[in-house]
């Protein structure tokens, strides 16, 4: 909680209340000024990148600058991944000394450069260590503690239900289900029965995550599985439209549509003017290139483009090939 800001809930179950629309951590998209637009664009709680407990309790400058959540607007929930209980619970503690309003542990993460420590989501392998970091977390800190999980390891071990009761018993205030296995990685349909079957089995808020793609996906979410919110990632990259979208419809049964071709490209040029003024022009350029394509995807001319894009040095050239396409599509 930021200095000066008025506290709208106590619990999970409140924040979802008001907004269930949750964004995905995302490695390498979910910024500050990605997660000031998708605010901005009507998203109900965000969530940093995934931060490394190790790094931030070594006070690592890149990891801090990761967890710059000042002057966001509030609930913000800081993303932790690890696998020592008391390295975590020392990380959780930081953060919420910084400003977060929830703390959420990484158990979901398919990455190998992740899992090979035993981190993420290997973490579903060791229900027993996975217990022992939530409880330690819980007891270090004030302030919500969430965890991320997936269907399980592999389909041979889909584990989500009884793994999502024992981080409740642990002290979890709510988790999110991505309705993929480890194994799947991104691929293939997202398990909706998973998410199902785990808010079945437990008492606290569930956040289902997988395939929400259109605000009409997230209300069929909502009533297939009987979850308390929805966690929107992929379907959001060029699109923080969707949050704001989604939101309309679950909270006020609005239909709001899709924005135009120009809508786009506008904001693709206003978000790269965004990530200058934080990150500097030169990581801003290399950064905005995969939005940028994001941005453009499913446009007329977007491959070509595209191409173009990924060969421009500098926001002037960015941004004079972008206005020049604003301008063919008025």
């Amino acid at each position: 909680m930021q200095q000066g800001q008025k506290r709208l809930w106590s619990t999970t179950r409140e924040i979802l209340t008001m907004n269930p629309v949750v964004a995905a951590p995302m490695a390498g998209v979910t910024d500050k000024t990605f997660r000031k637009l998708i605010k901005e664009a009507g998203c109900g709680l965000v969530v940093t990148e995934m931060v490394s407990a190790k790094a931030l309790i070594y006070n690592n400058k890149r990891t801090l600058r990761l967890l710059d959540i000042t002057g966001e607007q509030p609930p913000i929930s800081v993303q932790l991944f690890g696998s020592d209980s008391e390295t975590i619970a020392e990380a959780a503690v930081i953060a919420a000394e910084l400003g977060a309003d929830l703390v959420d542990i990484n158990m979901g993460c398919p990455t190998p450069k992740i899992v090979k420590n035993g981190e993420g989501s290997a973490l579903m392998k060791q229900p027993g260590l996975a217990a022992r970091i939530v409880s330690s977390v819980k007891k270090a800190v004030a302030i919500p503690v969430t965890v991320k999980i997936r269907a399980g390891w592999d389909d041979a071990s889909v584990n989500a239900p009884e793994f999502a009761l024992a981080m409740e018993h642990a002290g979890a205030d709510m988790i999110a289900v991505h309705g993929r296995t480890r194994e799947q990685f991104y691929s293939g349909e997202a398990s909706w029965d998973i998410i199902a079957k785990v808010k079945a089995k437990t008492n606290i808020p569930i956040v289902g995550n997988g395939d929400i793609r259109e605000p009409k996906d997230a209300e069929r979410m909502l009533q297939e599985t009987d979850c308390d919110g929805v966690m929107i990632g992929r379907g959001a990259l060029g699109n923080p439209w969707l949050f704001g979208r989604t939101s309309a419809l679950l909270c006020k049964n609005i239909v709001i549509p899709p924005p135009l071709p120009k809508e786009k490209v506008s904001m693709a040029i206003r978000h790269m003017h965004m990530m200058v003024n934080y990150k500097g022009e030169e990581i801003a350029v290399k950064e905005m290139r995969k939005h940028i394509a994001w941005y453009l995807k499913g446009l007329r001319n977007a491959a070509q483009l595209r191409q173009k894009v990924y060969r421009q040095e500098t926001v002037d050239s960015l941004q004079g090939l972008l206005e020049d396409y604003l301008a063919s599509l008025q």
